[in-house]
């Protein structure tokens, strides 16, 4: 939803494809990854998220 709002594109994984992925974030879904940095987890605060984007 906010990504479409400002017109970004985003990426979306499955940890259940990729080991490494489900090494690192299987305890941590939903998580967000900006810049391929953990935004956040577990709940995503929709403000937050564009100020990270802006």
């Amino acid at each position: 939803m906010v990504c479409d709002e400002m017109n970004v594109a985003f990426l979306e994984r499955s940890i259940l494809d990729d080991p490494d992925l489900y090494d690192e974030y299987w305890e941590r879904i939903p998580v967000v990854l900006v810049d391929e940095r953990v935004l956040e987890f577990w709940r995503i605060n929709p403000e937050r998220l564009r100020g990270a984007l802006s």
